[in-house]
């Protein structure tokens, strides 16, 4: 009886730590691991006395990847960020000009400023997210396992990043631990990713998930959003037909919306190929 509780438990150990990787979780939050068998049990020490004199401390740096404490007012982040994206002409403009932009306090905690993959001014953009694990360490948007779903359903519409897609995100910075962009580092990026619709002009535009499709047309819930064609404009008002569809990540979670996805697929395909 003991023996197959220590055997359940470890299944459950294990489970945990799948669903962790699965969720892009890479980092310990605490310098030692924690005994999970005597987590809460333990004593804790006492504390210290205070010192007859207290100590002078310098001032303390606030770190720039702390969004609830910019760094910069997030008012002229954002004013900084349009006014930078305003004055790109072209795609390799706004994108050296993504890689030099300082304003995202995301940026700081990153390896890698993730803008865009595959072909500029392809008829097809695709925007995601955010940057995860894999992102973030090769520099190049959706390419963990979720970016090879992504491939897989575009390839089922005869698409491809390397001839007729372009994809790229709402946030270039992957955020600390993969958790959801804050609204004040989505409005920081917004300039720049309207401004790649205004460069691109493509002839269909996908949200690939929940956080795209609240940034830029204000929609809350994919489930209800999903496969339905909407518009945006560009700054000149040329039209831009927008779908949303389930992030591929959700899709890796939940394979019976796979038949949804479907649907949506055959829908921007039609859309992509009528005159």
């Amino acid at each position: 009886m003991a023996l197959a509780m220590e055997n359940s438990e470890k299944d459950a150990a294990r489970a945990i730590l799948r669903w962790y990787a699965e969720m892009g979780v890479d980092e310990a939050v605490a310098a030692a691991p924690a005994d999970l068998q005597t987590w809460g049990k333990t004593e804790r020490s006492p504390a210290p006395k205070p010192r007859a004199e207290p100590i002078s401390a310098g001032p303390v740096a606030t770190p720039i990847f702390d969004s609830q404490t910019l760094a910069v007012p997030a008012d002229e982040a954002i004013a900084s960020a349009k006014a930078i994206a305003a004055g790109c002409d072209s795609f390799e403009a706004l994108e050296r000009a993504v890689l030099d932009f300082e304003g995202c306090p995301l940026k700081a905690g990153a390896r890698n400023t993730v803008f865009a993959d595959g072909v500029p001014g392809a008829d097809l953009l695709v925007i995601g997210e955010a940057p995860g694990r894999d992102e973030d360490s090769i520099g190049k948007p959706f390419v963990g396992r979720a970016g090879q779903l992504l491939d897989k359903m575009l390839a089922a519409i005869g698409r491809s990043r390397t001839e007729n897609v372009l994809i790229s995100n709402v946030i270039y910075w992957r955020p600390p631990g993969n958790r959801t962009p804050t609204p004040i580092e989505t409005s920081i990026c917004r300039p720049f990713v309207d401004r790649l619709i205004d460069i691109t002009k493509p002839k269909a535009l996908v949200l690939a998930g929940g956080a795209p499709t609240q940034a830029l047309l204000g929609l809350k819930g994919i489930m209800r959003a999903r496969g339905v064609w909407r518009e945006i404009e560009t700054s000149d008002g040329t039209p831009i037909p927008v779908m949303p569809i389930f992030h591929p990540a959700f899709l890796l979670r939940q394979p019976a919306n796979k038949r949804l996805a479907w649907h949506d697929l055959l829908s921007l395909q039609a859309r992509l190929t009528e005159d």
